[in-house]
């Protein structure tokens, strides 16, 4: 009898043994997403998505996504799920997950966690932020330069995305005239209180609409082309909706970062801090301009981009 507890305790070590193996090489054994709301949204979840394949696809490893995951729970329970599939690199893909990551992550040692645009982090917890006051700030310029009525509108979700007070910046930059009126929702996802937002901005003949929100961005945009308005895409670029409505997109590459960070987990290179993306990195850029939008002024912004990702300056600052 003794000896056989022997055999099942040297067996147990060896299982351990090797499950410490599987995920102490440092190496993306599978990755996983959690999103929540859907990665069919069109802007956000779809960047993250597209970012989540392409890992699949270099490395040849399983991924999984979720969608729906928003409470504390819904992550404790879907980060042991994706675990005991093997998930050595988690995705959070909102700012919701920073604290909720950084709260489990002690009991997930041998896991990556990362998350976007917060302040959260731990010794297996990154953040990764974009900087987005400059792209808002050249959408801005845009919007300043193609208003005919020198009314601005921007509908966004939260009142602390730098993109809206560069935007603001932009079009008072280029347009001193321009008057810009704001309303937030106070959710990324809330669309019929975002279109709501929509109406009350063409009442006050708003001919240019920034909709900074993830899920209610391509609807507003349907609905300026509907009548006969420009708008500026957000996160992606949007211009397949209506190519002439769209002036352009303040577009932020977040299927680039999964690909980035992934490319660094592999190589044991990352540790856990905040990261910062901008122009310079290629995870900004503006989309495709509209062709109302006079090749001159595109000429003018490409160069005020070109200054901004060497100096670091916005043209208001030089």
């Amino acid at each position: 009898m003794e000896k056989r507890y022997i055999i099942i305790l040297i067996g147990f070590i060896i299982l351990l043994s090797g499950c410490s193996s599987y995920f102490d090489q440092g190496k993306i054994q599978k990755a996983g997403m959690l999103a929540e709301t859907s990665i069919h949204d069109q802007a956000w979840g779809a960047k993250g998505y597209k970012g989540l394949l392409a890992i699949r696809d270099k490395y040849d490893v399983d991924v999984y996504f979720k969608e729906g995951i928003k409470t504390e729970q819904d992550v404790a329970n879907a980060v042991d799920e994706l675990v005991n599939h093997g998930v050595n690199l988690i995705f959070g893909h909102s700012s919701a997950y920073g604290k909720f990551f950084v709260d489990i992550s002690q009991e997930y040692p041998d896991v990556q966690f990362v998350y976007f645009n917060g302040g959260y982090y731990a010794d297996n917890v990154i953040s990764l932020n974009f900087n987005a006051h400059a792209m808002g700030y050249f959408g801005g310029m845009i919007a300043g330069k193609m208003t005919k009525t020198n009314q601005v509108a921007i509908v966004a979700a939260y009142e602390w995305q730098p993109e809206i007070e560069g935007f603001y910046e932009g079009v008072k930059y280029q347009n001193p005239d321009a008057e810009v009126h704001i309303d937030y929702v106070n959710d990324w996802n809330d669309e019929k209180s975002a279109l709501e937002s929509f109406e009350k901005m063409r009442d006050v003949n708003a001919d240019v609409i920034y909709p900074a929100g993830d899920a209610f961005s391509s609807e507003m945009i349907k609905l300026a082309s509907k009548d006969g308005i420009y708008a500026i895409g957000y996160v992606s670029d949007q211009s397949d909706i209506d190519e002439t409505a769209v002036l352009t997109s303040t577009v932020q590459h977040a299927d680039k970062l999964y690909e980035l960070i992934a490319k660094k987990f592999n190589k044991g290179e990352l540790s856990g801090q905040i990261l910062t993306f901008d122009f310079q990195d290629d995870a900004i850029s503006l989309g495709r301009f509209s062709p109302d939008v006079p090749e001159e002024f595109q000429e003018k912004i490409k160069d005020a981009i070109d200054v901004y990702k060497k100096t670091g300056m916005l043209p208001n600052e030089r």
